[in-house]
């Protein structure tokens, strides 16, 4: 028991110096590369790389999981991660940095799935909601933390990356305390149709699951990389934008451990209907306030508190959906899912913004949570809850 408790800490702790080193490379770059005079375009294009990172090496993930277990695969992640934020300073390149930026997702997403799976897997079931979303939790603190070393770009461009890079290295030691352990598998596994097969069963035993990870990459990415453009053609200026974006994540931490452990109460599939359809709401509300500061902070305060937790709750439900034999496969479709969303949200979101001129940002996100929450009441499986168990 006290060594199932020493890894989780070790697992969460990692995932949480992950999401600071992430959640500070998306503004440090802008900022580094608006002040080189690199164009708005280039400056975007240079952050989809991280996501390019991680469906590029998606497919190629779980052999080596399955081969080699949890924890090689989340030092060689780590280490990956470690060396290309350290490299930053070496050369000051579009390209370099684009170059490292996919290192670093490829990096992330070995480091993620090896974690998130391990989590899932050795959690009991009745305490899989709260073990996901304080994973969800602690990775959220890292991310809102991560862009407080932005400021550091005007004592030394090179400071923020050395800091992160020594912060990962010190996480990234404690990999070595823990002792390997390998996913469930009923047969060997050594072929890429084998691992092409597994896509396919757990997409039929999972599929309704994988959505709210797509809908939460859209989600984040679109109100970071479209939202901004929107507030500025809509005369709110940027630092209204970036107080109200920062109310959506302090309102997905505040409310990612309660949802996590009601979700073990009362089901991972009431929970998120009841989610995504406030989320609905509380979206439409911002189209409606979006003239007033007050009202837009509040709506993207309750916005957070609702829907911030999409992610984590849709690993949760996987894991209650797909076969123990599959829980690798899955957790690994829900990054895929999750990253592919975060590539469409800002393209989506763009040609919004272009074409639909008089209509509000907020109703194309709010359509999405609405859908996402009818499709999952008519199609997604009724799940275990702890309150239904106690009656029976």
């Amino acid at each position: 028991m006290k060594k199932s408790y020493f890894r989780f800490w070790i697992l969460v702790a990692i995932v949480a110096i992950s999401g600071f080193s992430q959640g500070m490379l998306l503004p440090l770059i802008a900022v580094i590369f608006e002040k080189s005079g690199v164009s708005s375009s280039l400056n975007g294009l240079n952050a989809t790389a991280l996501y390019i990172g991680i469906l590029l090496v998606s497919p190629f993930m779980e052999m080596p999981l399955r081969k080699y277990g949890y924890k090689p695969v989340i030092i060689a992640g780590g280490g990956l991660v470690v060396g290309a934020l350290a490299l930053f300073p070496l050369w000051k390149s579009f390209w370099f940095w684009f170059f490292l930026r996919l290192l670093i997702g490829i990096g992330d997403h070995s480091l993620h799935f090896a974690t998130q799976t391990w989590i899932t897997s050795s959690s009991p079931k009745e305490k899989r909601g709260r073990n996901i979303s304080l994973y969800g939790l602690f990775f959220g603190i890292g991310f809102a933390t991560g862009p407080l070393m932005t400021p550091l770009v005007n004592v030394n461009e090179a400071l923020p990356f050395i800091i992160s890079s020594v912060f990962c290295f010190i996480g990234w030691l404690f990999v070595f305390l823990l002792q390997n352990d390998f996913p469930e598998q009923e047969v060997e596994i050594n072929s890429f149709f084998n691992t092409i097969k597994r896509f396919k069963n757990a997409m039929k035993y999972g599929w309704i699951a994988f959505l709210p990870p797509f809908c939460y990459g859209f989600l984040e990415s679109s109100l970071n990389g479209s939202f901004p453009v929107y507030a500025l053609r809509s005369d709110i200026n940027v630092a209204s934008v970036s107080i109200v974006l920062t109310a959506f994540a302090v309102g997905s931490i505040i409310t990612q451990l309660p949802l996590g452990v009601l979700s073990d109460q009362y089901g991972r599939r009431n929970i998120l209907i009841i989610v995504l359809l406030l989320g609905f709401l509380s979206f439409t509300s911002a189209s409606i306030f979006e003239d007033s500061f007050i009202g837009l902070f509040t709506s993207f305060l309750i916005s957070g508190m609702v829907v911030g937790s999409t992610f984590s709750l849709g690993i949760s439900y996987m894991t209650d959906l797909v076969p123990k034999n599959l829980l690798a496969t899955g957790n690994l479709l829900c990054g895929i899912f999750f990253s592919i969303g975060s590539l469409s949200g800002p393209i989506i979101g763009g040609l919004y913004i272009q074409y639909f001129e008089n209509i509000s940002f907020f109703y194309i996100i709010s359509t999405m949570l609405l859908i996402l929450a009818i499709m999952i009441y008519m199609f997604g499986k009724k799940t275990y809850s702890v309150a239904e168990a106690n009656k029976s």
